[in-house]
């Protein structure tokens, strides 16, 4: 079967090398022909490849002839560069079988025949310079001619028992290290080093692939320092793309250079070769250094061969400071964008370190920094790479141990000193930098007990952390430093009535998630990616070094709280990042998990305890000095980054000139709050359901921030709480506050003390009963209290009294909204009289007129109410014999009693009852809140509860609507239209004889007040304002809506009807206001309903209708006929 097949092949190859071999001398004619025959088969030698058929030694034979006579019977300048690629990409092809039993004579012909062609050498030193193709084809031979084979790949297998791969590799690589083959071998690598360059890109790729089996199979251990420099330069250019056009490198084309710099270097100045030549000694025991000295004069009597060089000290302290400054150019491939560049320079990263501990000690942390900073990229592949050979390195059978253990331990304080340097410089990538370091260095000292041994060397990292950020790592000297480049921006202010955070804590929107705390900037920082490096390198800090770093917590935390500087905001927002790493948790996380601390640490809770206390106690005493209580204990050099002309020194100045002051830090109280509210939210995070005693300290400070007008500081405070209530496994802030509202009650009472006064407290209050709702009635019993005590204390106080006031409008409010707690009012017997129609109003009259005197007819009772008692009720001797000498329980309840005020009702009537006397404070605000409160009182008491005082207060109320100010005007006139609908027998006389005269007044006043108003219609007599929320027009809108409850709730006079009908016709012109015009057809419409003829006799001679007695009251400047036409059909309906 395989003789067969191996006749198929070989008639397929003779139909394309005979006549190849016919055409191998080339000439102009005989060009095309073999061109067109060497595609052919080149074309059947790659689908042999493909299909798997291995060429035995007789058919790569037959198949070479005629491709050597083309080489041999032309000249090389005269063969195209097509023929001479489609030559070489055969040659290739037929290696794959020929290299088992190719000869040392043919395979050196064919290395030297590729090497030429690549390096253009071709001929007697006249080269021609082929193009990109050939040259890549000539690659492809070489790469085919070298490679290491495997044992599988062996076209004998199965008749051969032993294994070739290995010996014929080691008898190519063996003649490659003669000493004539030498210049052969460095002319191919300098060959492929420059090809290496071309922007041809799978020619790079060829060719880096070529040079990388050279370095690793065929350079002698000897002759590889030769090379290196030649290597590393070219590959170092290769690797940041300098050499082709803009941008960065190819992905893989990096990480293939990178690999062949990583061989050359590994053996031109790894640990074993420079042993071996004595360029370095490896001091292990006392044996060792006992053969030290001989070692060294061994070394420098040995000789050199040609071609090489002799590796001594000297050469080795001379290339490790080249090779340094070669590696550091490699610092961009840091951020490179493709994966695979990224990873092999994590690979070559590790594999120096590994081999080069004691002849590139100097290149220790620069590789180190590599591999960190790779560890913190955003791809999977290339973290975990580099995170596990960073492991591989650190572990406890790996040599480069305690090197590596060293080196991650001086980078740590290394960076954490060169932050207060860089930071000043604006230069944002360094830092950044420098932050990542530190954050990727922590990170591995804090990897869980699983994924490390209990001999790991980041044990000692973790440790070492810990003891620079205790009580023995000088945080007194070098927090300092870091304090005075840490300065935040001051945010935009933002001042309103009422934030957006007060707002959303009231509507409930912060129940169910976490909100986010707002962000501070760095003054020196100009990226979020920087200043977010930073946070993450202080919360990495605290995570490594664990308890240990409580006390640098405790020591930031204690300069904070002494000053509200920038040093004092950067203090303690550093104390924060650390306890936030120490617990790990995050605030403003957006996953619930990273929001508390999952593991109980003693220590930490009992910081945390006396830290809510001390910041807590912020907000009792704001005298807090801006400036340092105390200097730091070194001089601080400053860097100052100046924008603009550099103004003239005052030493040079001519003239008089002052002594130059230091300017002073300036204060930042509202950052100064908003840091402590975070570091606040990170103790209950830490404390959790702990935390909850703390309240009484905690809670009045976070709501006092919330009522801020600073937007920022609000926000931080809504944040604080929400984070609060997550922390404390609490459903909502509101049911935070509902269950330690007596907290808060105790810390505003506090606050209204005479020894303390504070005015935002009564905010605070008005926030707390906003947002506990009406769950607050149980609890607001003490609030009220609270509040008339300090009435009665400052009612001279307008600020004090209008803010309390607030406060009870607030409960009032609340208890308004609840539909259970409104009582229903004794309907008035007049509103259920029906008055008959006009047909028969005179039969009824008369019919009523002939029985009036007559006694009614009481219907005869037939109900059977059972046996009667033989005895009177209430016999005191019957009552004794039945009940056994006890005293009658079971007496029916009076069913015409009063029946008992509900909790709510009671409240509301301890408000009424004592905020009367407020209606006549100096404030006009305030007598406006308190009419306002008492309107909304109305629907909740009972009237014998509400008659009592609005009785007590009524020429209070009268007085009211004659008020200088229109608003208090407009709300004792809402009071009245609350009253008539709901107490309308109360209001009957009131209305007439108190009420109607005073607006009758007011209309009149405000008609003259209209006419002299820029802001009236004008056009045609218009009645009332344009706008809608002038004082006239709520004015008019509240006699209207009164005067309307009036008409369909209390009985009406006929003189005071008519006056009404005549007094508000003005409102029906079609130009006034269209509210206004809705407000008069409702009253007129309510008058009609009881007095039907006079609302018709009023309309119909204001038109001019009907003339005679009635013409007077026609007005041609009202266009009422429209309304007045809705008006009466409607009645007639």
């Amino acid at each position: 079967m395989a003789d067969a097949q191996a006749r198929e092949v070989f008639r397929e190859l003779k139909q394309y090398c005979v006549p190849l071999l016919e055409n191998s001398l080339l000439t102009p004619p005989t060009v095309p022909r073999v061109l067109s025959i060497l595609t052919d088969l080149y074309d059947v030698l790659k689908e042999l490849q493909t299909s798997g058929y291995k060429l035995s030694t007789s058919l790569v034979s037959y198949a070479v002839f005629p491709l050597t006579s083309i080489l041999r019977r032309n000249a090389s300048s005269s063969i195209p560069d097509r023929i001479l690629e489609l030559v070489l990409l055969s040659f290739g092809l037929l290696c794959e079988s020929w290299w088992w039993d190719c000869d040392i004579k043919a395979w050196e012909q064919l290395f030297m025949l590729c090497g030429a062609v690549i390096g253009d050498l071709e001929g007697n030193g006249k080269g021609k310079e082929r193009d990109d193709e050939t040259k890549e084809a000539a690659v492809r031979c070489l790469l085919s001619l070298t490679r290491e084979r495997r044992d599988d790949e062996d076209p004998a297998l199965p008749q051969s028992t032993s294994s070739r791969a290995d010996a014929t590799l080691l008898k190519f690589t063996t003649h490659t290290q003669t000493q004539q083959f030498i210049p052969i071998l460095g002319q191919a690598l300098n060959s492929l080093i420059n090809v290496a360059g071309s922007s041809h890109l799978s020619l790079q790729r060829a060719s880096l692939q070529t040079l990388h089996v050279l370095l690793k199979s065929y350079i002698p251990e000897d002759f590889a320092p030769s090379v290196l420099p030649g290597v590393v330069s070219a590959m170092t250019r290769v690797s940041l793309g300098t050499s082709t056009s803009k941008g960065w490198a190819n992905g893989d084309i990096v990480a293939e250079a990178l690999s062949c710099l990583q061989l050359v270097v590994i053996k031109s100045v790894g640990d074993d070769v420079c042993l071996d030549a004595g360029a370095v000694w490896d001091v292990t025991d006392l044996d060792d250094l006992a053969n030290l000295a001989d070692e060294r004069d061994e070394a420098q009597g040995s000789t050199s061969k040609a071609y090489h060089v002799r590796r001594t000290s000297t050469w080795l302290r001379a290339t490790s400071s080249q090779l340094l400054i070669a590696m550091k150019t490699l610092t961009p491939l840091v951020s490179h964008p493709t994966p695979a560049a990224l990873i092999g320079l994590s690979s070559l990263s590790s594999s120096i370190l590994a081999s080069t501990l004691l002849t590139l000690p100097s290149i220790q942390p620069l590789l180190v920094s590599f591999i960190l900073s790779l560890s913190q990229t955003p791809y999977d592949s290339v973290s975990t790479h580099a995170s596990n050979s960073l492991i591989q390195l650190m572990n406890p059978t790996s040599k480069v141990r305690p090197s590596i253990l060293q080196t991650l331990l001086q980078a740590t304080k290394d960076s954490l000193a060169a932050i207060p340097r860089l930071l000043p410089t604006h230069s944002d990538s360094k830092v950044e930098h420098v932050a990542r370091q530190v954050e990727a260095i922590c990170r591995f000292a804090a990897l869980d007990a699983g994924q490390q041994s209990s001999t790991s060397g980041f044990t000692a990292i973790a440790t070492g952390i810990g003891q620079l950020l205790g009580p023995m790592g000088g945080i007194e000297k070098w927090g300092w430093r870091l304090l005075s480049v840490l300065e935040f921006d001051s945010p935009s202010v933002t001042v309103t009535a009422a934030s957006a955070a007060q707002l959303m804590l009231e509507s409930g929107s912060g129940s169910s998630a976490i909100a986010q705390f707002p962000e501070m900037t760095l003054k020196h920082v100009a990226t979020r990616s920087t200043q977010a490096a930073l946070e993450q390198m202080l919360r990495a800090l605290g995570t490594a070094g664990g308890e240990e770093c409580l006390f640098s917590v405790e020591w930031f935390a204690s300069v904070g709280r002494s000053r509200k500087n920038s040093n004092g905001v950067a203090s303690i927002w550093c104390a924060c990042r650390l306890l936030e790493g120490i617990a790990g948790i995050r605030l403003g996380a957006a996953d619930v998990n990273t929001t508390v601390s999952h593991v109980r640490l003693r220590r930490a809770e009992k910081i945390a305890r006396g830290l809510a206390r001390s910041l807590a106690e912020l907000w009792e005493d704001d005298s807090l000095p801006d400036e340092p209580l105390e200097e730091p204990l070194e001089d601080d050099t400053r860097i100052q980054h100046i924008k603009g002309l550099i103004t003239l020194d005052e030493t040079l100045r001519i003239g008089h000139h002052s002594a130059t002051q230091v300017p002073r830090r300036a204060s930042h109280p509202f950052l100064h709050t908003s840091v402590t509210l975070q570091l606040l939210a990170v103790t209950a995070g830490i404390l959790q359901a702990r935390f909850t005693p703390l309240l009484l300290h905690v809670l009045y400070p976070i709501l006092h921030s919330i009522i801020s007008p600073l937007s920022f500081l609000s926000e931080t405070g809504f944040a604080s709480l929400s984070f609060v209530t997550s922390s404390t496994s609490y459903a909502s802030p509101a049911n935070l506050l509902l269950s330690n509202f007596d907290y808060v009650l105790d810390a505003v009472s506090r606050r209204l003390s005479r020894q303390r006064l504070d005015i935002d407290a009564m905010k605070v209050l008005v926030v707390l009963v906003r947002l506990v709702g009406h769950d607050v009635v149980q609890k607001a019993g003490d609030v009220v209290e609270e509040c008339f005590d300090r009435l009665d204390e400052y009612h001279g106080y307008e600020v004090i009294v209008d803010g309390l006031v607030e406060v009870l409008g607030e409960v009032v409010k609340v208890v308004e909204e609840d539909e259970d707690s409104h009582v229903v009012h004794e309907a008035d017997p007049s509103a259920a009289f029906a008055i008959p129609p006009d047909g028969t109003r005179m039969d009824s009259f008369a019919n009523w007129f002939s029985s009036r005197h007559k006694a009614s007819v009481e219907e005869e009772d037939t109900t059977d109410y059972g046996p009667a008692p033989r005895r009177p009720w209430g016999d005191p001797d019957n009552t004794e014999k039945d009940s056994g000498g006890k005293a009658d329980e079971g007496k029916d309840p009076d069913p015409n009693a009063e029946p008992a005020p509900t909790p709510t009702q009671a409240l509301t009537k301890q408000i009424v009852s004592r905020s009367i006397y407020f209606l006549t404070h100096d404030s006009p605000l305030i007598r406006a809140k308190i009419l306002t409160l008492l309107t909304s009182a109305v629907p909740v008491l009972p009237e014998s509860a509400l008659l009592s005082s609005v009785h007590q207060a009524w020429p209070f109320i009268l007085n009211r609507l004659a008020d200088k100010e229109p608003y208090v005007v407009t709300a004792a006139a809402g009071l009245i239209e609350e009253l008539s609908l709901n107490v309308a027998p109360f209001m009957f006389r009131r209305i007439w004889d108190d009420i109607w005269p005073k607006f009758r007044k007011l209309l009149q006043q405000l008609d003259v007040a209209d006419s002299k108003s820029a802001l009236t219609r004008r056009g045609g007599g218009g009645v009332g304002t344009e706008p809608a929320y002038t004082q006239s027009h709520r004015l008019y809108r509240s006699i209207l809506r009164t005067m309307t409850a009036a008409a369909k709730h209390v009985q009406v006079q006929d003189s005071s009807t008519w006056e009404m009908v005549l007094g508000f016709r003005r409102f029906l012109h079609r130009h006034a206001h269209e509210d206004l015009q809705a407000r008069a057809r409702e009253l007129y419409l309510a008058i009609a309903a009881k007095n039907e003829d006079a609302v018709w006799l009023g309309l119909v001679s204001t038109t001019g209708e009907i003339g005679g007695a009635a013409s007077f009251l026609k007005q041609d400047s009202w266009e009422i006929q429209e309304n007045a036409d809705r008006i009466l059909n409607y009645t007639v309906s």
